[in-house]
């Protein structure tokens, strides 16, 4: 079942005098369940193409449909609802506000959902016990190390049960070590608990973790690895 569709969508933006088109008249489905990452040059609209399927930004045209609910065109009121029920973001920097506990930082999203407070701190606890932190739920992010900081993120970005989690950049501020440790907790959330998942990353090692790989070049979409080995098939299969 698509989750993700995205239908004829371009973006353009003005610099200067010259238009730049990150994003041509793309499509995309994502299936429920599936962990697909997006690689491509800097400035190539992996950031743009997260920030349409979360509703941040619209398209110039086309439709965007994310979990039943075609996201093009609604009003910001209708898109912060939508948000908080379906969607997770995962962001580089972690973005976690430094006067909240680990906990609270977690518990956030969840405010904006019509929970009881015992409801809400079920989904905080088991938010924290997926990502390995529940002893340090009471502990404030200059307490913690980067790699805690970024799972504390990704704490934040599943206890409202999104449909999809969108994440930009995640193991860009991290160690080697650390990464790894944060893409097998990526992977392991996915698979044990049916989170879809889009990827921005530069970070080859890190796209292989995806279902799917995806390239994004010059306003276009690559699909790597489908059909053999080395083989590179763009969006509607052509060889390339």
């Amino acid at each position: 079942m698509a989750l993700v569709e995205l239908r004829g969508v371009s973006k353009s933006f003005r610099k200067g005098d010259e238009t730049i088109t990150p994003l041509d008249n793309i499509d995309l489905v994502i299936e429920a369940g599936e962990f697909v990452s997006l690689m491509g040059p800097s400035g190539t609209g992996k950031s743009t193409l997260l920030n349409l399927v979360s509703g941040i930004d619209q398209p110039d045209s086309g439709t965007i449909s994310v979990a039943g609910t075609v996201v093009t065109g609604l009003s910001r009121s209708k898109l912060a609802d939508w948000r908080a029920a379906n969607l997770g973001y995962i962001f580089q920097t972690h973005n976690l506000i430094p006067v909240l506990t680990a906990y609270e930082n977690v518990e956030l999203p969840t405010l904006l959902l019509k929970l009881t407070s015992s409801q809400r701190r079920q989904r905080v606890e088991l938010a924290l016990e997926a990502v390995g932190l529940n002893d340090r739920a009471d502990h404030y992010p200059r307490q913690l190390s980067g790699g805690q900081e970024q799972r504390v993120g990704i704490a934040r970005a599943i206890v409202a049960h999104p449909k999809v989690v969108v994440a930009d950049e995640p193991t860009g501020s991290l160690d080697t070590e650390t990464s790894e440790q944060v893409q097998d907790l990526l992977q392991r959330l996915n698979r044990e608990l049916d989170i879809t998942m889009l990827m921005v990353t530069h970070d080859s090692d890190a796209a292989c973790i995806a279902s799917r790989q995806l390239i994004l070049d010059r306003g276009k979409f690559l699909e790597k690895g489908v059909g053999g080995a080395g083989m590179v098939v763009d969006s509607v299969g052509d060889k390339r």
